[in-house]
């Protein structure tokens, strides 16, 4: 090689830019490839880009390598495809033979590697297509489960509304059932007394014909005595025929007056038979249970009238009897006058017999009314039983009727408590959920519209969405151009939203501060928006009080029921306003405190301690144990406080206003201390200087309201941000907050929102604040335990949570 390299003469320039060109394109390309192999600047560019170029040009290599070897089942790892790429060859000047054969080996190799990378592409192409497939099952699942479950709820639903209907409906039916079981228990107790007085009648008039019957045989041995006489003065009868023939007349008229009774008694037997006719009848009524007792009652009636009509004819009998037997005596004492005069004792004899004969007979009419009676009262007793067993069946039933209404308001009931745990354990997770995130709350209220909104004609611009998700916790803000900006808060409360609901959603974080917890609730919105209201309302009327006396009747209720496990409260109440950055005291009764025509008043001071407790210098702090307390210390603050009218709102808080209560407690049992404070604040509202028109002192309130709540703002973006420094210092107002914003509190925003259509820039910059809001993570709440319970400082300062 060097022999040949010596005897072989030196080229020139052209020379060598001839053979060059003398080379074939995809040779010079190698040359040229195995030349710049080497330098450390090359530009590496993508596998797909170098494939397509070596499939153009080495397309013979390629197939060479997949003939010759297994290049398909050749694996690289990272360090030797590193290796590959970063291999520099040793060329050698004048051995072009050589260095092609190089080039050409790490060609080779480089088709191999590029090879195995087209196949590890399309395995994983392959991989992601199944993934995707996978992918797309997975939420044709999803989705079928939640149509599923929205269809499960549907139903769960429909059957509540139907038990409801059902409970409904069985509670109409026990009432009526009721109704009627004390009617017929009335009914039945009639029965029985009515029964119980005719047993007692029964009894009597047994004892009467007892009595009778004893009369009747003595009236019949006096009679046998008397037809003894009557044989020893036969004799005698001789000349009494012809006053015999005419006693026989009347025997023939006294024959055809019991041929009339007799036709009376067929006449009282067909009476019978049609009385068991209609008993026949009634006991195929016996189903109407209370027209059988009306009828049966209606009989006790008669057999009443008769019975008494039977003691007036018993009496008669008696009376009669009587008399028989006075005349008995006096036939004695006329028998031994008979024997003077037979004629008029015979006849007298006569008469008396005749009258004994009409005795019988009304004794026997008197036995057949007897039995007759005792037939009706037996039928009157067994109707009695009927009722008595129809009454028995329909109790049986309404017990199980009311055994039913009874389980399926178990059930109902049970349910109603599972979908009550089920809503509070909600509630008390999501609460805990946002305690350990350390996020700010915030709560979307709509105040209703009003006549001066003039929104009669355009569309409304709130909307709230339907779906499960964003059900209660949504809202939707459209713009006249069409455009929605959806929102998604802790809770949104619309326009038909009560005092009464929204303090319901507050109320635990309200009993937090009795538990030792520092609270903070304020109220943002533009003027006007209905955040004095939300926080105020009316004191006056029960119904529109706002959450400030409300949050205070349930502090002090709930200090009073804790008495009873040994708890004892003190609490401390303080109002301020912050006024054109100047904090006023709205408790002072030196009216003079507060600078007025540029006169200056008392200085406050807002001081933080270590703790993260907030104190204002020379405020007013007042001792308060009953609730009326606080309501006047909440009138006077509502007089003190700076209120102004604008072409937006005609009373327009003209300040920000803290109403601050700090809670000690301490339970004589366990020694347990706590120290909680509630901070319910309402903001100034956001106003444009363009909408509100104000001038002078209202244009300086307005200008002092915008900057601190802009320095809120700022306050906001950096706290969303994790800046490490907060300008909480920017303002009076922020400076205040600091704890509840950037400390160990429990703070809950309102925003408040305006439906006004001309108020819907407003509106948007207010919810995308809120959002911000409830996007920053303060720090998770701790509870102050204290050892001992402070004293109250000398210089009367009022910690702020």
């Amino acid at each position: 090689m060097a022999s040949r390299n010596q005897n072989r003469p030196p080229r020139s320039p052209s020379s060598k830019k001839e053979v060059v060109e003398g080379i074939p394109l995809d040779k010079r390309r190698r040359i040229g490839m195995g030349r710049t192999g080497g330098a450390t600047n090359v530009e590496r560019k993508p596998f797909g880009t170098v494939n397509r170029k070596l499939d153009v040009t080495a397309t013979s290599d390629v197939g060479s390598c997949a003939e010759g070897s297994d290049c398909g089942n050749v694996e690289f790892t990272k360090e030797e495809v590193d290796a590959l790429v970063n291999e520099r060859l040793k060329m050698k000047k004048f051995d072009h033979k050589g260095n092609l054969e190089l080039v050409s080996e790490l060609n080779a190799r480089l088709k191999v590697c590029i090879k195995w990378f087209q196949k590890r592409d399309e395995s994983h192409v392959e991989e992601e297509g199944k993934l995707q497939i996978a992918l797309d099952a997975s939420e044709k699942k999803c989705t079928e489960t939640e149509a599923e479950m929205k269809n499960k709820e549907e139903t769960f639903s429909a059957t509540i509304s139907e038990l409801r209907q059902d409970n409904a409906c069985l509670q109409e039916r026990l009432a009526k059932e009721e109704s009627e079981k004390l009617d017929a228990i009335a009914c039945h107790r009639k029965e029985n007394e009515a029964r119980i007085a005719l047993e007692a009648l029964q009894a009597s008039l047994t004892k009467d014909l007892e009595k009778a019957q004893q009369d009747i045989l003595a009236a019949n041995q006096r009679a046998a005595s008397v037809d003894d006489m009557y044989k020893r003065l036969q004799e005698y009868n001789l000349s009494l025929q012809q006053y015999n023939s005419k006693l026989h007349a009347e025997l023939e008229v006294a024959r055809e007056s019991l041929k009339r009774v007799e036709k009376e008694k067929s006449t009282i037997v067909e009476n019978h038979s049609t009385l068991r006719g209609r008993y026949s009848s009634l006991q195929d009524q016996l189903n109407l249970a209370r027209t059988a007792q009306d009828e049966a009652l209606n009989q006790k009636d008669t057999l009443a009238n008769e019975v008494k009509c039977l003691r007036g004819e018993l009496q008669q009998v008696r009376e009669d009897r009587d008399r028989q037997v006075a005349q008995v005596q006096a036939l004695t004492s006329d028998v031994v006058k008979y024997k003077e005069s037979s004629g008029e004792s015979c006849a007298k004899l006569e008469y008396h017999m005749e009258k004994t004969k009409s005795l019988e007979e009304t004794c026997s009419s008197q036995r057949e009314q007897i039995c007759l009676l005792e037939h009706q009262l037996a039928a009157a007793n067994e109707k009695l039983k009927m009722s008595d067993l129809s009454s028995i069946e329909t109790r049986t039933e309404f017990e199980k009727q009311k055994r039913t209404v009874r389980e399926l308001q178990e059930r109902l009931a049970e349910t109603e408590n599972q979908l009550v745990e089920g809503e509070k354990l909600r509630k008390k997770l999501h609460n805990t959920i946002l305690e350990l995130k350390g996020n700010i709350r915030v709560f979307c209220r709509v105040r209703p519209v009003l006549p001066d909104d003039g929104a009669g004609s355009e569309p409304p611009v709130i909307s709230y969405p339907t779906s499960t998700e964003a059900l209660g916790r949504g809202i939707d803000v459209i713009q006249s151009a069409g455009q929605k900006y959806p929102f998604t808060f802790d809770k949104v409360f619309n326009h038909d939203a009560s005092q009464q609901d929204v303090f319901v959603e507050i109320s635990q974080l309200v009993q937090s501060a009795l538990d030792g917890y520092k609270v903070c609730i304020f109220a943002y919105g533009q003027t006007g928006s209905g955040k004095t209201y939300t926080m105020m309302g009316r004191p006056e009327a029960p119904e529109q009080k706002g959450l400030i006396p409300r949050s205070l009747e349930q502090i002090f209720q709930t200090s009073q029921s804790l008495m009873a496990q040994g708890w004892k409260y003190k609490m401390q109440a303080s109002m301020l306003e912050i006024y054109n950055e100047t904090i006023r005291d709205l408790l002072s009764t030196n009216k003079s405190s507060s600078t007025e025509n540029g006169a200056p008043g008392k200085q406050y001071t807002i001081k933080h301690d270590a703790n993260g407790n907030t104190h204002v210098t020379d405020l007013t702090i007042v001792d308060v144990c009953r609730i009326e307390e606080i309501s006047s210390l909440l009138r006077q603050a509502a007089q003190s406080r700076s209120v102004g009218k604008t072409q937006m709102n005609e009373q327009s808080s003209r300040s920000h206003f803290v109403f601050t209560l700090r809670i000690s407690g301490v339970n004589e049992g366990t020694e347990q201390q706590v120290q909680g404070v509630l901070n319910l604040i309402d903001l100034a509202g956001s106003e444009r200087l363009s909408r509100s028109g104000a001038t002078g002192d209202r244009l300086k309130e307005t200008q002092a309201i915008n900057r601190s709540l802009s320095c809120l703002s700022d306050v906001i973006f950096s706290l969303a941000k994790k800046e490490d420094h907060v300008p909480f210092r920017n303002s009076k107002l922020t400076y205040l907050l600091q704890p509840c914003l950037g400390g160990d509190s429990k703070t809950l925003m309102f925003v408040n929102i305006s439906p006004d259509p001309s108020s819907v820039g407003e509106s948007l910059c207010s919810l995308r604040f809120a959002a911000r809001v409830n996007a920053c993570e303060i720090g998770i709440p701790r509870r102050q335990m204290l050892a001992q319970i402070p004293a109250r400082p000398a210089d009367s300062r009022l910690s702020y949570g």
